[in-house]
């Protein structure tokens, strides 16, 4: 996936590539939770499919839930989607920066070898 490091550094046409790559992996993973959030909200608790959305989104992005919650299956939906949102949202931000940070450090790890 990533070059050993020995390997010369990538071009920057590649590295475009593999960042669209994890991109779409980033994009893919928030289109599963949202829709596990909206299937909680629209079976558990019976609000319409666009109201399951926006509460979904609203969680997932940090902003807190819009409707009020009645029944308890769902209310306890909502407290671990939410635990799991925040969670998932600093991991979605580690899964982008994983090439830039492979990218750097084998920068360095290249000038320390031709150095030596």
């Amino acid at each position: 996936m990533f070059e050993h490091r020995h390997a010369p550094l990538i071009s920057g046409k590649a590295f475009a590539r593999r960042m669209v790559c994890w991109v779409l992996l980033t994009l893919l993973l928030i289109l599963v939770s949202l829709l596990v959030g909206v299937a909680g909200y629209h079976y558990l608790e019976g609000l319409p499919w666009l109201d399951s959305l926006e509460n979904a989104a609203m969680i997932l992005g940090g902003m807190g839930p819009v409707s009020p919650l009645l029944q308890p299956e769902a209310k306890w939906f909502a407290s671990i989607y939410a635990i799991y949102c925040g969670i998932f949202l600093v991991c979605c931000g580690g899964v982008l920066l994983v090439p830039i940070f492979h990218r750097v450090l084998h920068h360095f790890h290249m000038e320390s070898s031709n150095e030596k």
